[in-house]
């Protein structure tokens, strides 16, 4: 039902007047909310994301004054919750407390029926209807946009809620999970102090016995000697792992040339290579200035590349480093790749499991990185090094602990680690480290 033809004119006469004075008011509101002690959050907005849907929702109010028909009327109403429930969705995004949002409406609230009444005071002429309607338009304006902002952060609070409910029950599986990897770290290292310390122990009695030949007691005390040094390399390995699960390592950074450190340590590692029959390659430039920690990334280094000298049987093993191909003033990566048996899983170390994560997780991040169309380092190196395939070997005893400190030492330094290992032709880790902290 069509409106008095009167009244509709003076609201349309309204409308105008708000149409009109609309960056004013716009700008009234911004003051008054500046002034308020208990607004802090809208400081650090810009005047377009203060004002946000809020104009929006004015026009839809002028519609609504203007409006002759019922339907027009409703649509304008829905256009007004719509603007009011994406302006409570924009406050929540950006960090508002709601009474924060609340006491900015109650702003707009007293700008707008400021400037209605000061309208109605300069035309005496109008109706008591038509001011009548336009106050009641205006209170239902301020109200509906409160309901709906109140609305929106009670959703997006419950939303939220659920959020950290599947976080925490993924936290929950994730620490058991971890304990489990822990467990099986610690048996396997009793397992392999147990099977040394019977090694010790039948080197004693061999040297112990009066009709031992010589020859044999000196292949026992070579035996001997060596079953002490592979306990104390274990218990050692222990220890630093002890202390970076118990949180006692601290990343201590200062400039350095990772390439020397690298080309150092293959130089001091080349002899026991060849000791084994094994090719050792270095490759990377020069020189590569970083910012990092010197001792821990020669830490991760030595235990990669002396697990892979050790566990290799035939081959060889290369080591390379260059800047990170993704972001080469950002990241440099370490490679440490040999033609050993592989991680296998029936005898796999505590870690590989981890470390498969660890690398599914890096491999999903250089694909995200690579949809936006960013560079990433590729998540599967090609090989450095091919050989004949070396027939499968149990791993060593003693390799899951070396790589559990190589992964917590990563963690330490926010480097990301990513292993790639096939049965029968080899593995290879790659440490991605930052440039700069």
């Amino acid at each position: 039902m069509a409106q008095d033809p009167r009244a509709g004119g003076e609201l349309a006469a309204v409308a105008s007047h708000f149409a009109a004075r609309r960056d004013e008011l716009l700008e009234r509101w911004r003051e008054a909310a500046d002034r308020d002690p208990q607004l802090t959050t809208a400081s650090a907005l810009s005047r377009a994301q203060f004002y946000d849907h809020i104009p929006a929702v004015l026009d839809a109010f002028e519609r609504r004054l203007r409006a002759q028909r019922r339907d027009e009327k409703a649509a304008a109403a829905d256009d007004q919750r719509e603007g009011a429930a994406g302006h409570g969705m924009h406050r929540w995004q950006h960090g508002y407390q709601q009474r924060e949002a609340m006491r900015e409406w109650r702003h707009l609230q007293l700008c707008l029926v400021d400037e209605l009444e000061a309208f109605g005071l300069a035309h005496p002429e109008l109706g008591t209807g038509a001011m009548s309607t336009a106050r009641r338009a205006l209170a239902e304006l301020c109200s509906e946009g409160v309901c709906e902002s109140a609305d929106q952060y009670a959703q997006l609070q419950q939303a939220q809620a659920a959020g950290r409910v599947r976080d925490l029950q993924r936290a929950l599986a994730a620490l058991g999970d971890l304990e489990t990897r822990r467990a099986a770290t610690w048996r396997e290292a009793a397992h392999d102090l147990r099977g040394t310390l019977g090694i010790v122990k039948n080197a004693t009695v061999t040297l112990d016995h009066p009709d031992a030949p010589d020859g044999a007691r000196a292949q026992t005390l070579s035996t001997l000697q060596r079953g002490v040094a592979a306990m104390q390399a274990l218990l050692n390995d222990l220890i630093d792992l002890a202390r970076l699960e118990a949180g006692q390592e601290r990343r201590e950074t200062a400039p350095f040339d990772a390439a020397a450190l690298l080309a150092e340590l293959c130089l001091g590692t080349r002899p026991l290579a060849a000791g084994r029959g094994l090719a050792l390659a270095a490759t990377g430039p020069a020189t590569l200035p970083v910012e990092g920690d010197r001792l821990k990334t020669y830490r991760i280094a030595q235990n990669l590349l002396l697990n892979a000298v050790r566990y290799t049987e035939r081959g060889g093993v290369a080591v390379r480093w260059a800047p990170d191909p993704g972001d080469e003033s950002a990241r440099w990566v370490l490679c440490v790749q040999d033609t050993g048996p592989g991680l296998q899983a029936e005898s796999a170390a505590p870690l590989a499991q981890a470390l498969k994560a660890a690398t599914e997780e890096a491999q999903a991040v250089g694909d995200q990185a690579e949809a936006a169309g960013k560079p990433s380092a590729e998540a599967e190196p090609a090989p450095l090094l091919r050989s004949q395939s070396a027939p499968p070997s149990r791993e060593p005893a003693g390799e899951g602990i070396g790589l559990a400190i190589v992964k917590r030492l990563c963690e330490l330094l926010d480097a990301s680690l990513e292993l790639h290992t096939e049965r029968g032709t080899g593995t290879t880790f790659r440490v991605i480290f930052p440039r700069r902290y």
